[in-house]
């Protein structure tokens, strides 16, 4: 009989692994305009003031706001209209005692002016006076000189990822190259005699190859660049030469199926003849996925997964994401979309295993429920039809029916 494996939380066997990588990041520079969802490789400061002049927020009139102190509908100021401001230019006005100017939403503010009336905020008595009805104070409806973004002021951190919003913010200050960590490459290796390509047609026995592209594709959404190397059939020397070869070419090793304890389950013994230290975990204390290997060869992660789909993504989930963004240096993970709902259905668990239940969102009664969809762990389509998952706690008992859980949504 095979000696069983000692299990560990998930959470002590991601830090375990992470303990283990090095520091160190490939880095590339890229436009600014292609880096979205890049994580940042530099600390970045800002060259200059945001905005670099003072500037209006409103369509109206550019003056003095003591000229207006006091004003109103039945008590107006009168002010002389000098000019207006051009847009994209330096004004050449200047605003002297009851004196005003048109400007336009983002123009520049002329020298002599401190605040803008809305245009909505006065009456047009002839072209070149109008009465303001409202008071306005200093400052009020411009943005001053780096009231943005002050020169020298930091922007962004190395190890942030770029979202849309940062990307204009960078282009504002005419950033337009960006130094960030390269994607990292992992490698897929499907293993078992049993499983054939999609495009084949399965004969008695034999199933397609599911693992390789959901892997892929949480490969490619954390942020690395999958390389499936094909299937490989359940034999030592073939298994060790395909990991080999694979895990020089990239910087992650995956490898889908034979991590149960049994005699024809290779991967640990695979693993460990790539490097060191080696396996350095069999077994979490997770369902499902709990024969789950993770080591690490000459300063590389690899993970050994189970074969069955849903074991292999929940454990590709916790894992495999995290150690992608790890090697990029990212410093906060985005938190994942999530959202709350009633349970309509027990979920019983053990104290001491997390648990991992797919779920179904359905609307009714004006509220939202989650429903398990229950399934063992090898359907792929217990996944397919499902929204997101429940995770139970490491020292819980079960989720009760009616409780408000929160779902990560797929």
């Amino acid at each position: 009989m095979p000696e069983m494996f000692q299990v560990l939380p998930p959470a002590n066997a991601l830090k375990l692994i992470c303990d283990h990588l090095p520091s160190n990041i490939r880095i590339e520079e890229l436009p600014t305009a292609e880096a979205l969802d890049r994580v940042l490789a530099e600390k970045l400061t800002a060259a200059t003031s945001l905005p670099s002049f003072p500037r209006s927020t409103m369509d109206g009139y550019a003056v003095r706001a003591a000229d207006t102190f006091g004003a109103s509908e039945s008590l107006p100021a009168y002010l002389s209209v000098i000019g207006e401001v051009t847009m994209g230019q330096a004004s050449q006005l200047s605003i002297d005692t009851a004196q005003a100017a048109i400007a336009y939403t983002g123009a520049m503010i002329p020298s002599g002016a401190d605040a803008v009336v809305m245009i909505e905020r006065t009456q047009k008595l002839d072209d070149t006076n109008i009465e303001v009805l409202r008071a306005v104070a200093p400052g009020e409806n411009i943005i001053n000189i780096g009231e943005d973004v002050k020169e020298g002021a930091d922007l962004l951190d190395a190890g942030h990822i770029l979202r849309p919003q940062d990307i204009g913010g960078l282009m504002a200050l005419g950033i337009t190259r960006v130094k960030v960590a390269a994607k990292p490459r992992v490698a897929i290796i499907s293993t078992g005699d049993e499983v054939i390509s999609p495009e084949s047609t399965p004969g008695p026995g034999q199933i397609r190859d599911v693992n390789t592209y959901t892997i892929a594709g949480l490969v490619a959404r954390a942020g690395g660049i999958p390389l499936p190397q094909g299937i490989v059939r359940d034999d030592y020397d073939a298994l060790v030469s395909s990991a080999s070869a694979s895990l020089d070419a990239a910087d992650v090793l995956v490898i889908s199926a034979g991590s149960s304890v049994s005699t024809r389950d290779l991967s640990a013994d695979v693993l460990n003849s790539l490097g060191q230290p080696g396996v350095m975990v069999h077994g979490v204390s997770v369902k499902p996925g709990k024969p789950t290997i993770l080591g690490v060869c000459n300063g590389k992660p690899v993970l050994g997964l189970p074969g069955n789909p849903a074991s292999a993504m929940v454990v590709a989930g916790l894992f495999l994401v995290p150690l992608i963004r790890r090697i990029q240096g990212v410093v906060r993970a985005p938190a994942g979309q999530r959202v709350t709902a009633r349970l309509s259905y027990n979920i019983s668990s053990v104290p001491g295993r997390e648990d991992y239940v797919q779920v179904r969102l359905v609307e009714r009664d004006d509220q939202l429920w989650a429903e398990p969809v229950f399934g063992k762990s090898n359907l792929i389509y217990s996944l397919v039809k499902s929204d997101g998952m429940i995770r139970v706690p490491l020292d819980s008992s079960g989720v009760h029916k009616g409780e408000l859980v929160e779902i990560e949504l797929f």
